[in-house]
């Protein structure tokens, strides 16, 4: 069975060592540099779609829980969201003409408290929905293993064949990232505790899923750091938001911002704290 197969059958497919050593390693010395930068914030940052979200962690004290486009002051994040082999892996399912609507670092600090994402379907975070047609079909996140995904570190888990259920409306209530993975949250919507996998990932490893497989993670537990490169793409005729990241297969460069999920980007472009939930991410 290929990777499209697992994809479509189960709503999430495993590419193993996509990414060599090397390469793993520029990727991660520039996530570091970001956390640095993010963590003088003292609170949620924004300036234009990039986003810094801050967290008081009980143990830790103020963390970088993850930050929204990266790539546009990243030269190294820019060149890996829109690198051949991604398009190769996304082109059989969503074609050659792509937008992307998601780039972002996620970091899970070692023995961190708060680092944890409930369970949820990313479509919930596509908005406005008229923006987007056949999400279903059209549209794929992925996540770059920047260091091992283990159990103890708060590996991504995935309800095998989710994806076919439609909206099951979950968790929208509150902030995914603001809530603990409950599996009590998921049975009641109707998911076999039977088909929970857990997303084991090397570094250099990618992972794919629908937007509508219903996935979450856990506490980062153990004494290794967890980051994740995440880039989320969609079919550019399926589309009215988002950067280019193909045209005809062909890498797109990053320019003047354009709209993706803030929606102040040209109201309020400039450099600002944020109060309260960022968009999208309140319930």
């Amino acid at each position: 069975m290929t990777y499209i197969d697992e994809y479509r059958d189960q709503g999430f497919a495993i590419i193993r060592g996509v990414f060599h050593s090397s390469e793993v390693a520029e990727m991660a010395s520039e996530a570091d540099r970001l956390y640095s930068k993010g963590s003088r914030y003292k609170s949620t940052f924004r300036h234009q779609n990039i986003l810094y979200v801050i967290q008081e962690d009980k143990r830790l004290g103020r963390v970088l829980r993850f930050m929204q486009w990266p790539a546009y002051i990243s030269p190294v994040l820019a060149r890996y969201r829109t690198d051949r082999r991604m398009h190769d892996i996304l082109s059989p399912l969503i074609g050659s003409d792509l937008k992307q609507v998601i780039n972002q670092i996620i970091w899970k600090p070692p023995h961190s408290q708060c680092s944890g994402y409930a369970y949820h379907q990313d479509h919930r975070f596509r908005r406005p929905v008229s923006a987007y047609r056949d999400l279903e079909s059209s549209f794929v996140q992925t996540a770059i293993a920047i260091d091992p995904h283990t159990r103890d570190n708060g590996c991504l888990t995935m309800f095998r064949g989710s994806h076919k259920l439609g909206d099951l409306r979950l968790g929208l209530e509150s902030s995914v990232y603001e809530s603990e993975c409950t599996i009590s949250n998921a049975i009641d919507k109707g998911l076999n505790k039977n088909e929970l996998v857990e997303i084991l990932l090397g570094p250099g490893d990618v992972a794919l899923w629908n937007p509508y497989t219903v996935h979450g993670s856990k506490c980062n537990h153990a004494s290794i750091n967890r980051r994740t490169y995440l880039n989320g793409y969609v079919s550019a005729n399926k589309s009215d938001r988002g950067e280019w990241a193909f045209r005809g297969g062909n890498p797109c460069s990053l320019g003047i911002p354009v709209l993706v999920q803030y929606e102040g980007l040209f109201e309020r472009p400039e450099p600002h704290y944020v109060n309260g939930q960022p968009h999208p991410f309140n319930g």
